[in-house]
């Protein structure tokens, strides 16, 4: 029957088309059909056999390429020729004990093969034989249909076609289908023309499977797409927009995903996560873990926990597989928040006058990578009323053939500019700036031939209107083991200062940052932090920079000789600062300094206090 398995074909159909093509090329003579007919390819002249052979081979090649069943019946029309009239063709499918038309070409409403066809599969019919034997039919002629199968050849009697070839469709060693190509004229059926015949079969076999296999991946992303929550609602003092484009795959979603989750403690969690791949594994995969991932956040686990479970329970589902993640528990009441990361690109924050900064988070391993490594330490950020955080996937800053670096400057410039009082509008502009086609690429060309885009956007609100505050702020911390914090920091700092008129004093204050920075970290035992504030109008602003620690011993001064490796921390800042000093907190101390924008040309006068 239709579930009989079969020995698969071979798989180079290539080589087998090559072989057709030379079968053909030696002009073989062709044996007469049942009727008495001599082809017309035998009196054919050598060239225009060639030529004919030559369409043939393109036909049965493009075939393979096709996305679709209807697809690659029309590109088979194409084989017709004079002494190969292939007229019309029917695509069965094998269901339930009978056979039922999946496709025609050819075939006018009412002539047996149109859509809605079923014949059981009992039946006397050429298909039928074919599904249940796996071996092709052929019928040269209409008395060689009649003598072979009586009780059916009237279905085909009269439709002014006079020769039918019935093969079968062949998947995985099983019988899926059968193809029916059927001839205006008596046909030969010669050795390379059935060669022909099963080898173009066999590539419509696989547009079958194709075509099946997309209707289930495309069902089970819907599905896996309509289980990704939407941002509901925000808590008061908190405002989130989402985004999700699957630009990799062809499906309806992949392995990136977004979630927003309402605490126990009336704190909002956010997610974003890229799984690796782009296909159905990566989607289920993401699933399965967007599901975990809330499920430990339900239960109350801080930030670092959820991301070392997830990871631990990923290991168990997929050795070969890995993912990226932000976790983020957020305080509407301070916007305060908890952030956790797992090998995923950091988060842009985006302050109330347009600057945008790449904000360097601490992060561990991504999810899955290595068992017993889940280490995943949390950083705290307050964000500030009107500040915006970002978070995405690499899909937003690398989609269009852009790397990090250019990627980069394109959000940037699409994130900056405007008002965010309509976030879901900020949302679309950025989604807007990454898959509208670039500049000189062809007509209706959109950037999507890269990864999936996932886009999260955290705005800190206001419970009352409040006057607009000329001021960027930057805070972070850099713990003794965390080296690596101090570029990230003159990092931060140069993007805080981004439109700064004189770049020497952006080089300045990097600089005194670094050795404020550096000396809690060599000469304590404490961890460092900076807040750094600018406020002013632009042109005339003002730059505060603090640093401190919970040491008790205050710097002193001193006079470092020519090669001495340190000891100009404090003689820098008397030279270069316009104002700095020392004072004692409650526990620790803090150093700062202050720096006032000067139009270039310009330059600020050194004053302590």
């Amino acid at each position: 029957m239709g579930g009989e398995r079969h020995e698969p074909p071979p798989d180079d159909i290539e080589a087998e088309l090559d072989q057709i093509a030379a079968m053909n090329s030696m002009d073989m003579p062709r044996p007469a059909p049942p009727d008495g007919r001599v082809p017309a390819a035998d009196a054919r002249p050598g060239e225009a056999a060639r030529r004919r052979d030559s369409l043939l081979l393109s036909a049965g090649h493009t075939t393979a390429d096709s996305d679709s069943l209807d697809e690659a019946l029309r590109v088979v029309a194409g084989l017709h020729a004079p002494d190969f009239p292939l007229d019309g063709q029917c695509v069965f499918g094998i269901d339930d004990g009978s056979l039922s038309s999946l496709g025609q070409y050819g075939f006018r409403p009412g002539e047996g093969a149109d859509q809605g066809f079923r014949i059981p599969m009992t039946t006397g019919y050429p298909a039928v034989e074919v599904a249940r034997t796996g071996r092709a039919v052929f019928l040269a002629s209409t008395q060689e249909y009649r003598r072979r199968f009586p009780e059916t050849c009237d279905m085909s009697a009269g439709r002014n076609r006079n020769a039918w070839a019935f093969l079968p469709l062949v998947t995985a060693g099983r019988v899926v289908g059968v193809w029916l190509a059927a001839f205006r004229s008596p046909v030969a059926f010669t050795t390379s023309e059935r060669a022909l015949l099963t080898v173009t079969g066999r590539m419509i076999a696989q547009v079958l499977e194709r075509a099946r296999a997309g209707r289930a991946e495309l069902a089970l992303s819907r599905g896996l797409r309509r289980s990704m929550r939407t941002a509901g609602p925000a808590l008061t003092g908190l405002s989130v927009a989402t985004r999700y484009v699957p630009t990799g795959g062809g499906l309806m979603v992949g392995g990136d995903w977004y979630d927003s989750i309402d605490l126990p403690n009336g704190r909002l969690a956010l997610v974003i996560g890229d799984v690796q791949g782009h296909d159905v594994h990566a989607a289920g995969l993401m699933t399965q873990l967007c599901t975990a991932v809330h499920a430990y956040a339900a239960e109350g686990h801080g930030p670092d926990a959820v991301l070392a479970r997830t990871s631990r329970f990923l290991t168990t589902l997929d050795e070969d597989r890995f993912a990226t993640c932000i976790y983020i528990e957020a305080d509407p009441s301070t916007g305060d928040l908890h952030i956790a990361r797992a090998g995923h690109p950091h988060p842009v924050l985006r302050m109330p006058d347009g600057t945008c900064l790449i904000k360097h988070i601490s992060g561990g391993l991504p999810l899955g990578l290595m068992p017993g490594e889940e280490d995943y330490p949390v950083d705290i950020l307050r964000l500030q009323t009107g500040e915006v955080l970002m978070l995405c996937t690499d899909g937003l800053i690398e989609n269009g053939g852009h790397d990090m670096y250019s990627g980069w400057v394109r959000v940037r410039e699409a994130f900056s500019p405007g008002p965010v009082d309509d976030l879901e509008g900020v949302a679309d502009r950025l989604m807007s700036a990454v898959l509208s086609p670039e500049p000189g690429a062809r007509e209706g060309a959109a950037a999507r031939d890269g990864d999936d885009i996932a886009l999260l956007l955290l705005r800190r609100d206001s419970g009352r209107p409040h006057a607009e505050v000329n001021q960027r702020r930057l805070v972070l911390s850099i713990g003794q083991d965390q080296g690596e914090g101090l570029s990230e920091a003159r990092a931060e700092l140069k993007a805080l200062l981004h439109d700064w008129a004189r770049p020497d004093q952006v080089d300045t204050a990097v600089l005194l940052a670094t050795e404020l920075l550096g000396n809690v970290l060599v000469h304590t035992d404490q961890d460092g932090s900076l807040n750094a504030y600018v406020t002013g109008e632009t042109g005339r602003r003002r730059l505060l920079v603090e640093v401190m620690d919970r040491g008790d011993e205050l710097p002193h001064q001193r006079t470092p000789v020519e090669l001495a490796s340190s000891g100009r921390g404090l003689l820098l800042l008397d030279i270069l600062a316009d104002q700095w000093g020392v004072r004692p907190e409650p526990e620790g101390k803090t150093a700062w300094f202050v720096l006032t924008e000067a139009p270039p040309g310009e330059t600020g006068g050194a004053a302590t206090v």
